[in-house]
């Protein structure tokens, strides 16, 4: 079982969505990357909150088996975002966003840290992305998430750090704007020429797309009878794409698309409920269960 570490944020969210709302509830992309990873795989978590984070989230982290030795808290408040859904779900309307002690955020990566066998970049500055990789000992494979802030106004730092990557983990909105064009799979033949080896672009409703040299891959996303919350859904199916493959030590094209399935297994219940409160009461059964529901629904035979 591979060594995950992930790089990113904890936060505090208030999220209203037609189905019902929260105030200062659990949040950040570490925080739900390394909940999901946590379910198949030890997962240590760099990042920073503020003297105000609650000790019960602390708590839960820990009851994950999560290694929160990287996880600094400095004097201050801790990151929050504000965000609103209408009922098209598919993208947040940002209502709010204070940095507090994240705007200062340097991540400090202790020894015990420095020779991951994976490494996820959470959605950070570039710059702070590639530190994180100058300071570890390279590890097997490198993911990274981004955002449209950073591909507008960090372009060039962006390509940087692509460079040095295995896997670029973006929805589409932003595979848009870092391709500058409609056309996904153009923009996965732009990206691929670039350094990453896998692009995963994810969908939301309409699931998620893997592009690398050999192959386009698509998954489904699972058909719900609610969706509470959206947040968090994208670094959940990191989690659950990264812990899975550092839980089999296998790249191969098959394991690589048994990762997919199980990332969007992870997404599929986090929108179930708000912040991650589903993640709470899930067990790995029910895990499994829905991974071979999720076979079933994309399985048919070849025509005679």
């Amino acid at each position: 079982m591979g060594k995950l570490l992930v790089v990113g944020s904890v936060a505090l969210d208030t999220v209203k969505t037609p189905f019902g709302e929260g105030t200062d509830i659990l949040g950040g992309s570490a925080t739900y990357f390394s909940t999901a990873a946590s379910f198949f795989t030890s997962v240590a978590l760099i990042a920073v909150v503020g003297e105000d984070f609650p000790q019960q989230h602390i708590t839960f982290l820990k009851s994950r088996g999560i290694d929160l030795a990287g996880l600094e808290r400095r004097p201050g408040a801790t990151f929050r975002w504000k965000g609103e859904y209408t009922h098209q779900l598919n993208e947040a309307h940002t209502l709010d966003t204070q940095l507090n002690v994240f705007e200062t955020f340097r991540p400090q990566i202790p020894d015990a840290y420095r020779e991951p066998d994976i490494l996820f970049l959470g959605n950070i500055h570039p710059e702070l992305q590639l530190d994180v990789l100058q300071k570890v000992t390279r590890p097997s494979l490198v993911a990274c998430d981004t955002m449209n802030f950073w591909i507008n106004g960090q372009r060039e730092a962006l390509w940087k750090v692509l460079e040095k990557v295995d896997v670029l983990i973006i929805n589409d909105g932003e595979a848009r704007a870092l391709g500058q064009d409609s056309n996904l799979v153009k923009v996965a033949k732009l990206v691929l020429s670039r350094g990453p080896k896998h692009l995963i672009i994810k969908r939301g409703e309409y699931g998620v797309l893997m592009f690398n040299e050999n192959q386009v891959f698509g998954a489904p996303a699972f058909p719900l009878n609610g969706v509470r919350d959206p947040t968090g859904a994208g670094d959940t199916f990191a989690g659950g794409f990264l812990g899975y493959l550092a839980a089999t030590s296998n790249r191969s094209p098959e394991v690589m698309k048994q990762a997919i399935i199980f990332g969007s297994v992870m997404a599929s219940f986090t929108v179930e409920s708000f912040s991650l409160d589903r993640l709470r009461i899930l067990d790995y059964k029910e895990v499994k269960d829905r991974f071979r529901e999720f076979r079933r629904l994309t399985q048919f035979e070849d025509i005679q």
